[in-house]
């Protein structure tokens, strides 16, 4: 049974992150916007998060969950101003959207390290972590499941699970989110209708970045206490897990707990004798998130639910 809990345990600490990031995605292709740029601004928020809580810590400023609700404002809207780069290349300049989400990838790591270097020292970001969660008052308590969801955990955890709430929520009850799923169905109706295709196209790119911002300081803070301008291929993961949701939150959660399980095989089946003992090199576990992306997009990409105008510039005087 440790076992088993701990294996869920690690599972949604890997799942939450790809959660998040996912329904970024989602928000801005939605709208008929492609954003590649979620492995970007991962790092971005990342980064400001980081940064954030190690001046914080080394200057004994703010402690505690103060602390760590200002770094996840900090890298929602770090992440937001560096999607805005994005949605005006995109959207404004009418520009490729899969070579401007490429730039702004290859630009946000170099970005973090010369920052870090000018401001910390060095390029690494160093930080305590003392937000981990042993064990939820009470909720740790309940047999079977309290283990597994509520000890060893983190407040993000929760959050990620509210944000799947809200987002389907937003996207399917909403004036708003009616009107981003027709700007990314048919932007020449919806212009017809009197509304702006690109203010709502802005829109839901501004969400997905604050969401990949936030999603990258969920995903660093319990893997490791030292930030160095990487997030392990993490957005392009969650492109895949996007894609195998179908742009639904109903089925992206699940692809997410999916893609975390195997994360969690890969990173931490050393600590799971089961598979330790099965002598399989180290190499195989690794690889295996990755093979099973190709094999899932192989297979789902006939059923694909894309939105019909994702990746199309806004033409008004298309009909």
């Amino acid at each position: 049974m440790n076992e088993f809990n701990f294996l869920v345990q690690q599972m949604m600490l890997f799942s939450v992150p790809l959660l998040v990031v996912a329904l970024a995605g989602m928000f801005s292709e939605r709208g008929g916007v492609v954003n590649i740029a979620l492995e970007g601004i991962m790092i971005v928020g990342a980064f400001s998060g980081t940064l954030f809580i190690h001046t914080m810590q080394a200057n004994n400023g703010l402690t505690g969950y103060p602390l760590l609700i200002v770094a996840l404002l900090i890298a929602m809207v770090s992440g937001m101003i560096f999607s805005a780069f994005h949605a005006f290349a995109s959207i404004h300049m009418s520009a490729d959207q899969t070579i401007s989400g490429t730039a702004l990838n290859l630009f946000a790591p170099a970005f973090a390290i010369f920052t870090a270097r000018s401001i910390v020292g060095i390029q690494q970001i160093n930080f305590q972590n003392p937000f981990r969660i042993e064990s939820v008052p009470f909720l740790g308590d309940i047999p079977f499941i309290g283990p597994m969801f509520f000890q060893k955990t983190y407040m993000t955890t929760f959050l990620g699970f509210a944000l799947l709430i809200v987002a389907h929520f937003v996207l399917f009850k909403t004036r708003f989110g009616l009107r981003l799923r027709s700007a990314g169905e048919n932007p020449q109706a919806t212009d017809a209708a009197g509304i702006s295709v690109r203010k709502i196209r802005y829109a839901g790119v501004l969400i997905s970045g604050a969401l990949a911002g936030l999603g990258g300081l969920i995903y660093i803070l319990p893997v490791t206490v030292n930030f160095n301008g990487d997030v392990a291929g993490y957005g392009f993961l969650a492109i895949a897990v996007l894609i195998f949701g179908q742009w639904k939150p109903k089925f992206i959660v699940l692809a997410a707990l999916f893609f975390g399980l195997l994360k969690t095989i890969s990173a931490a089946y050393t600590g799971i004798p089961f598979l330790f003992k099965l002598n399989i090199p180290q190499i195989v576990y690794q690889i295996v998130p990755y093979v099973a992306t190709l094999l899932v997009l192989v297979f789902s990409s006939k059923k694909s639910e894309a939105p019909k105008a994702l990746g199309e510039p806004f033409d008004k005087g298309k009909r």
